[in-house]
């Protein structure tokens, strides 16, 4: 399965707080903490656990199932949201949503073209971040 988010954003702030405090980056341009607040990181974590229940449940050829678990992720994110979803996140998220889809064995493109929707569209429909 596609790799959690959490656990790079995790990694990243993890990596660049060992390398201010070790005096190789220095603070101002330590990003990852601002980006990805722990608290933030578990939300999202929390609602992306959820996300992956769902897939791992529903029948990826039952286009009304899969609807279902896409307007639940995004939901739970608008939810875990309070202003650190960027472009860069945002992106990687809608990637992580269509890639986890994929490995469930869904045609993100297939599913999206049956509603007239281009596959880059998955998630807009409920998406306020």
């Amino acid at each position: 399965m596609i790799e959690r988010l959490t656990d790079r954003w995790r990694r990243e702030t993890t990596a660049e707080a060992a390398a201010v405090a070790a005096g190789t980056l220095a603070p101002g341009e330590a990003y990852a903490a601002h980006w990805w607040p722990e608290d933030f990181v578990a939300r999202v974590e929390a609602v992306l656990a959820r996300y992956e229940q769902d897939i791992a449940r529903m029948d990826p050829h039952n286009d009304a199932e899969v609807w279902a678990a896409v307007e639940r992720v995004v939901e739970g994110l608008n939810e875990a949201d309070t202003g650190e979803i960027e472009t860069t996140t945002r992106e990687e998220l809608c990637e992580y949503i269509d890639g986890a889809l994929t490995d469930a064995g869904v045609d993100v493109e297939a599913l999206t073209g049956r509603r007239g929707l281009d596959a880059a569209e998955l998630t807009d429909q409920w998406r306020d971040w």
